[in-house]
Parts: structure tokens; C-alpha cells; sequence
């Protein structure tokens, strides 16, 4: 019985055999009763190109943030919408800042009137020593004619005495009387020398006046800080640009992007599209024979019909290694009259022209 099942089997085999054969036979028979396709030889371009596949990006992508925080009372530009460097892009509500500029400048206002005083009590204590010194001088030259007075009538007096005249009483008296006058001028001396060299109160005076011209700067300091606070409520555009993505509302309150310690919040993102550039990745077989000014040609999915023109302008210096295969970023920037078509993170076919 198995050897009959056997039997049965290689003859439908056969059968299949010689029908397969039959029908090739008749194909090659109608293939050689077709006339030959004749082509015209012509001379055409021989290119060597290196094919690979890029991403869109653009010049420059800017992160806006605050430098102060607050709540978002402004925020005009929307995701696409075109901007102008200077443009207001974000303004805070302004009423806390305002309120210490406020409290800074009463600061500063009083701290001024202290300087002025300070200067004030300084001229009056100058005017004061001035009178001192001349009042001194003035009382050193009295004191000195009356020394010399007193001394000529106590010499005349001595001369009445060995004449006897006058009594020793009255000569005693005359000398005792230049003695005492000479005593006064020196202390009137002494007082005018302190004067000239003391001038204590004036040094006093200008410490102050030291004192209070520094507070004053540092008002103006602390009025200033306040000032540029009050200012960076208002976020304007760095660059002429389009907005790429808004991460916040009307309404928001945002942290500071310098005194946060996560970053503070991105408001908006800004795309300066005035340059537009492919990275493509170019494996490391190919990429010694890349250089710098090479053409390129770029197509993107989203315009299957054209195809953009541009050229080589940067050649990564290190390599990518991802999943043990090396690859070298090369920048082709895109020269082409309607590379505005192409936007950020577009996926793109590129084709570098090695040799033609």
C-alpha cells in the first residue's frame, strides 16, 4: 500500500514536470518572434554623488525668558507670527517693581538732603574757624602791644624806685602786672597755634559729608537696580525672527530666568529663517571625500516635485556613534529662491555632488 501512495505521488510530479516545461517552450518561441527594441546612443552626464538623509533647521532658535517674574499681562504674538527686533514680546504686571522704584527714589531723595546738610554744617564750621582764627589773631596782637605797654611802665617803675620816686610797693605791683599780661599772651598764643592745626570740627564735618556721599551712592545704586527691575517686566525681540512655539498664556505667572534655578520659564521661541540650513548625517565611508562648497540638491517629502539647491559650509569635526555605526553632521545650506518652503524639522533627502 505505501509503495502504491509512492508510486501515485512521482507521477503527479512528472506530470507537473512536463507542463512547466511545455509552457516555457512556448514563452521562449513568442519572445523570439518579437522584433528587437531599438534606443538611440546618446552622450549623458556621469555624476558621483554621496545620498543620505537630513533634517531642516534654521539660522538661529532663540529662547525667550524673563529676567523678572510676575504675572504675564502681554503676550501679542501668537505660534507663526512674524516679529521685528524690538518688538514687545511679553510684558509683566509692573506694580510690585514700580513700587520699590517708588521706595527707592524717597530713599534716594533723603539721602541727598543729608548730603546737603553735611556740606552746609561743613561751611558753617569753616566760617566758624575762620572767625576763631582771626579773633585769636586778633587777641595775640592786642595782648602783645599790651605787653610791651606794661613792660615799659614796669621798667619806668624800677627806674622810680632806685630814684625814689615811687615806693617798691608800687614797682611790685608794675611787675606782677607784666607778668600777668604775659601769661595771657602766651595762653592767646597757644589758642591761636590750636586753632591753625586743630581744625577738629571741619574734620568732622567732611566724615560726614564722606558718610553721606557714599549712602547717597548706594541709594542711587539700590534706585537703579530697582529702575532696570521695573524695565525687565517688558521682554523685547532680540532678532527678526517668527515665533516657533509659545509656552505660555495671558494671565501665567512666570519665574525669573536668572534668579530661578531651573532656568526660569520659556515664554516663546524665535526662529531667525533668513538663513536656512539641512544637517545631514554622512556615514564615515563617505566623508573623506566630502569638503566644504560642494553642491547639494535637497527634496522633502512635503514638495515631492522640487528640488532645492544648495551647498556644503560645514563638515563635523567629531563623530556620532549610534548603535556601532559612525556618522559625521555636514551643514547644507540651502541657496535655493524658495527655500522658504522649507521649515524647521522637515525630514529631507539630500545629495551631495562629489564629482561630475
Amino acid at each position: 500500500m505505501k509503495r502504491f501512495n509512492i508510486g501515485i505521488i512521482l507521477l503527479v510530479v512528472m506530470v507537473g514536470g512536463l507542463y512547466l516545461l511545455q509552457q516555457h517552450r512556448s514563452g521562449a518561441s513568442d519572445d523570439l518572434s518579437k522584433p528587437a527594441t531599438k534606443a538611440q546612443v546618446t552622450r549623458g552626464a556621469i555624476k558621483s554623488t554621496v545620498a543620505t538623509t537630513g533634517r531642516v533647521i534654521s539660522n538661529l532658535d532663540v529662547d525667550i525668558k524673563c529676567k523678572a517674574s510676575g504675572k504675564i499681562v502681554k503676550l501679542p504674538f501668537n505660534v507663526s507670527d512674524q516679529v521685528k527686533k524690538g518688538d514687545l514680546l511679553v510684558e509683566l504686571d509692573p506694580v510690585d517693581e514700580q513700587r520699590f522704584v517708588n521706595q527707592a527714589k524717597a530713599t534716594l531723595a533723603a539721602s541727598q538732603t543729608q548730603l546737603e546738610q553735611a556740606r552746609k554744617n561743613l561751611q558753617v564750621a569753616q566760617l566758624n574757624l575762620d572767625a576763631d582764627k582771626k579773633r585769636a589773631e586778633a587777641n595775640v596782637r592786642s595782648l602783645e602791644a599790651r605787653v610791651s605797654d606794661v613792660a615799659g611802665k614796669a621798667e619806668r617803675a624800677k627806674e622810680s624806685l632806685e630814684s625814689g620816686i615811687l615806693s617798691a610797693q608800687e614797682s611790685e605791683s608794675a611787675i606782677a602786672l607784666l607778668a600777668q599780661t604775659q601769661a595771657e599772651l602766651d595762653t592767646a598764643r597757644t589758642r591761636y597755634d590750636d586753632i591753625k592745626t586743630g581744625k577738629v570740627s571741619v574734620d568732622v564735618r567732611e566724615q560726614d559729608i564722606a558718610l553721606a556721599e557714599s549712602k547717597v551712592q548706594l541709594d542711587q545704586s539700590r534706585l537703579d537696580d530697582a529702575m532696570q527691575r521695573l524695565e525687565d517686566t517688558k521682554v523685547y525681540s532680540p532678532i527678526d525672527g517668527v515665533v516657533t512655539a509659545r509656552n505660555a498664556q495671558v494671565g501665567q505667572i512666570v519665574s525669573s530666568g536668572i534668579s530661578n534655578v531651573a532656568g526660569g520659564t520659556t515664554l516663546l521661541t524665535l526662529a531667525d529663517l533668513s538663513r536656512i540650513f539641512v544637517v545631514a548625517s554622512v556615514h564615515e565611508s563617505d566623508i573623506g571625500r566630502v569638503q566644504v562648497g560642494l553642491p547639494a540638491t535637497v527634496t522633502a517629502d512635503a514638495y515631492p516635485d522640487k528640488t532645492f539647491s544648495g551647498s556644503v559650509v560645514r563638515i563635523g569635526t567629531k563623530g556620532i556613534n549610534q548603535f556601532n555605526v559612525v556618522t559625521f553632521e555636514v551643514h547644507v545650506e540651502i541657496t535655493d529662491e524658495f527655500k522658504n518652503l522649507l521649515r524647521p524639522e522637515m525630514t529631507t533627502n539630500v545629495s551631495i555632488l562629489l564629482a561630475e
